[in-house]
């Protein structure tokens, strides 16, 4: 597994500020500048961890923008996973993130014993790793693939027989595009997506009978059938441009999205798709980094990203891989 490092003066890692927010913010200003750190934020933070970010995307293509800035540290605001994605891009960059305990009940699904056992069941199979998994599991796969381009990398493939890991749903999704492969799938699921059924949706959208409904791949089948548009966050934002006489859209992902929406959308009505913000479509790891957490990070540069250089290496192999298959649209 990989390491997050923390210097010794950081091991009572719970300690919190007890600054105004104005206070913390001014003094993550004045260290991000002090130390030429720049901070990146998934869609699915807390609405004042995006607004403070230099740049707030995906997982992929908030590592892909690491790869561009001439940084010297790297503040990723996401969890462990997502961390260490930009390390393994971005190897010789100092690589942070703010709060230990932010990991990934998905990730945490597979494990390299894990995969091993399923490659031994599945001889002469291709590993097809969902980028939501951590590195030591990259590196053992052939190729990684992201929500957004999951299908164009399976077609891609110059073989018929995939393991697709770690998320049942994407895989499923992905399976129904690709009929002509035969996709083993993994028994993966992401908790916060994975909760929410199809009646729940249908109840909401009959509150909002003209809305667009929006889902992530990582559904169940049964709302992925009612969505309008299925694609990734960084596709919802195109999604809603695509309907710019619609004035409502459901969202059907992880509730921190409907901030960024609103962001770039103020004159829509964006609506969780269980219609009730923070009660089911909520991921407590993508929740946990406040203000607070960013400051220590920036101060004592605390819990860095480690990673075995085999590890590096064979992680990116399979990301490098995935980056070089040309998008279907």
């Amino acid at each position: 597994m990989s390491q997050v490092l923390s210097p010794d003066k950081s091991l009572d890692y719970y300690h919190y500020s007890h600054l105004p927010k104005e206070e913390l913010v001014a003094r993550i200003e004045r260290l991000r500048r002090e130390k030429n750190a720049v901070i990146l934020a998934h869609n699915y933070q807390v609405g004042e961890i995006q607004d403070l970010a230099d740049f707030t995307g995906d997982s992929l293509g908030l590592s892909l923008e690491a790869t561009k800035t001439d940084a010297d540290l790297i503040v990723f605001c996401g969890v462990n996973f997502m961390a260490e994605s930009a390390k393994i891009l971005n190897p010789e960059k100092r690589v942070l993130l703010p709060h230990i305990g932010a990991g990934c009940s998905l990730a945490d699904s597979i494990t390299p014993e894990s995969l091993d056992d399923w490659k031994a069941r599945y001889p002469g199979y291709t590993v097809v790793t969902y980028i939501n998994s951590s590195a030591e599991v990259k590196a053992e796969s052939y190729i990684c693939c992201t929500s957004a381009n999951a299908v164009s990398v399976v077609r891609s493939l110059d073989t018929d027989k995939i393991l697709f890991t770690p998320d049942r749903n994407l895989g499923r999704w992905v399976a129904a595009q690709v009929p002509e492969k035969e996709i083993a799938i993994y028994d993966g699921v992401c908790p916060t997506h994975d909760v929410l059924r199809g009646a729940s949706l249908e109840r909401t959208h009959g509150t909002y009978p003209d809305a667009i409904i929006i889902a992530h791949p990582e559904c169940r089948q049964d709302v992925i059938e009612l969505a309008h548009e299925v694609c990734s966050t960084t596709g919802m934002i195109k999604a809603v441009a695509k309907y710019p006489l619609a004035k409502t859209f459901i969202i059907a992902t992880e509730h921190g999205m409907i901030h960024q929406l609103k962001l770039r959308f103020p004159d829509k009505e964006f609506v969780p798709a269980d219609g009730c913000i923070g009660c089911r479509l909520h991921c407590p790891y993508m929740k946990m980094t406040g203000l607070q957490d960013v400051y220590f990070a920036l101060e004592e540069e605390r819990f860095e990203i480690e990673l075995a250089e085999d590890v590096i290496e064979g992680a990116r192999l399979a990301l490098e891989r995935m980056m070089a298959v040309p998008r279907d649209h």
